[in-house]
C-alpha cells in the first residue's frame, strides 16, 4: 500500500486527486490533506478518507476545523510551517502538490527531501527554481511525474525513445476563451476570461489559459523535466484539447498523446507511474471528434508567451520576476483593479525594471517575489 499526501486537497486537482484515489482501490491510502483555508471542505474530505495528518496554512481556520471534527481529530498541523512539515513527512510515498503559485515551492522541496514520488500540479515552482529542485531530485533520488496534462503527455511519448533521439517537443494549447474572436481586450470581463471551453480549472490558471502566460510557464516547466532547451520546445494551438503534446524525434517521426480533457487521466499516470490502469474518463472515439486543427499562436494578440520565452532566454531569477508579476497582476484582474489587456504590460514592466541575479537561491527566490509583487500592485495603485 502507498501513502499519499495532497497538498492543496480543496482545490480543483486536489478534489480530483481525491477522485482518482478512490477508485484505485486497496493499494492507495490518503495519508495526508493540506488546505489553506477552506475548512469546511477539507472536512468533509476528512470524514470521508481519514487521513492521519492534515495542515491548514490559516490559522482561524485551523480553529474552525477543530470545532467541525469534534473529539477524535486526526492531528492538524498548523500554518506555512505546518503545510512544510506535513509534505516532509517520510511516511508518504507520493505527494500531490496541488497548491497554486509559487506558495508551493517551499513545500515542493520539502517532499523531494526524503526521496519521495512528487507528483507536481504546479509548474510555477520549477519556473522560478528549476535549478534547485533538479538538483534536489538529483541528490535525493526522488521521483518528479508531472501531472500537467501537456507535461504527462510529453512523459508519456518520451517513452517512445531515448532522450537523445529527441529533436523537438510540441505543447498543444486550447487558445483559451479567446481565439480566434475579434476581441477588445480592454473590455474583457473577469466572467469571460474565465470561461475556458474545454477545461474546468481554478481562477488563476484559467485567466493564464486566457493570456497565454500558462503555456509560456509551461515551456520553462518543460525545458526543466526534459532538459530540452525552449528554442526546441515550440507552442501550437489545438482548439479541440485532444492531442495533450508531441513529441518530434530525429527522424522526423512525431508521437502524440491523445485522450478526452480530463485532468483525472494523468492525474491517474501519476500515481500508477509507470504503469496504467483502467480509469474512469469516457473513451476517446476519435470518429465523433471528426476533425483535429492546429496552427500557429498569435504573438502579438497574445504577448505573455512571448514574455515568457524571453524571461527564460535572460536566465537567472527573470523567469522568477515574469512569474511574481504574472500572479500580481492576475490577482489585480480578477479583484477588478485592471483590465485583462494590462496584465502584460505590467509583466513586461516589471521584467524591464529587475537587474538579473544569475543564481539565485531559494532566499533570493523569496525574496524576489516578494518584492516583485509589491512593485506590480504599486504599480496598480495598490
Amino acid at each position: 500500500m502507498k501513502n499519499v499526501t495532497i497538498l492543496g486537497s480543496a482545490g480543483s486537482i486536489g478534489r480530483q486527486s481525491l477522485d482518482v484515489l478512490s477508485r484505485l482501490g486497496e493499494d492507495f491510502r490518503v495519508f495526508g490533506l493540506a488546505t489553506f483555508d477552506e475548512a469546511e471542505i477539507i472536512a468533509e474530505q476528512i470524514r470521508y478518507f481519514h487521513p492521519e495528518v492534515v495542515a491548514v496554512a490559516d490559522e482561524a481556520a485551523a480553529e474552525r476545523l477543530r470545532k467541525m471534527l469534534g473529539s477524535d481529530p486526526p492531528e492538524i498541523l498548523v500554518g506555512e510551517e505546518g503545510v512544510i512539515e506535513l509534505a516532509s513527512r517520510g511516511t508518504a510515498d507520493i505527494v500531490i502538490n496541488a497548491i497554486v503559485g509559487v506558495a508551493a515551492l517551499r513545500p515542493g522541496l520539502a517532499a523531494i527531501r526524503p526521496g519521495a514520488r512528487l507528483c507536481s500540479a504546479n509548474k510555477e515552482s520549477l519556473v522560478v527554481a528549476g535549478h534547485l529542485l533538479m538538483r534536489e531530485i538529483e541528490r535525493t533520488g526522488a521521483e518528479l511525474i508531472p501531472i500537467d496534462s501537456e507535461h504527462s503527455a510529453l512523459l508519456q511519448a518520451s517513452l517512445s525513445g531515448r532522450s537523445s533521439e529527441i529533436k523537438r517537443l510540441i505543447l498543444t494549447a486550447s487558445g483559451g476563451p479567446f481565439h480566434g474572436k475579434e476581441i477588445d481586450f480592454e473590455e474583457v470581463t473577469v466572467s469571460d476570461a474565465l470561461n475556458h471551453p474545454n477545461w474546468t480549472m481554478g481562477a488563476k490558471i484559467t485567466v493564464d489559459s486566457a493570456t497565454m502566460m500558462n503555456k509560456g510557464l509551461e515551456v520553462i516547466e518543460a525545458h526543466w523535466l526534459f532538459d530540452i532547451p525552449p528554442d526546441r520546445i515550440d507552442v501550437l494551438i489545438h482548439p479541440q484539447s485532444i492531442i495533450h503534446s508531441i513529441i518530434e524525434f530525429v527522424d522526423g517521426s512525431q508521437i502524440a498523446q491523445a485522450s478526452l480533457p480530463d485532468m483525472r487521466l494523468p492525474i491517474q499516470y501519476a500515481l500508477t507511474y509507470p504503469e496504467r490502469r483502467e480509469s474512469p474518463i469516457t473513451q476517446l472515439n476519435l470518429s465523433e471528434i471528426g476533425s483535429l486543427t492546429f496552427e500557429e499562436p498569435d504573438i502579438r494578440r497574445f504577448p505573455c508567451l512571448l514574455l515568457a520565452y524571453d524571461a527564460f532566454e535572460a536566465g537567472g531569477s527573470a523567469p522568477c520576476v515574469l512569474n511574481a508579476a504574472n500572479e500580481a497582476a492576475v490577482s489585480l484582474f480578477l479583484r477588478g483593479k485592471i483590465s485583462f489587456a494590462e496584465i502584460p504590460r505590467l509583466v513586461n514592466r516589471a521584467l524591464s525594471r529587475h537587474e538579473i541575479v544569475v543564481e539565485p537561491t531559494l532566499e533570493d527566490i523569496l525574496a524576489i517575489d516578494r518584492e516583485v509583487r509589491e512593485m506590480t500592485f504599486g504599480f496598480a495603485g495598490e
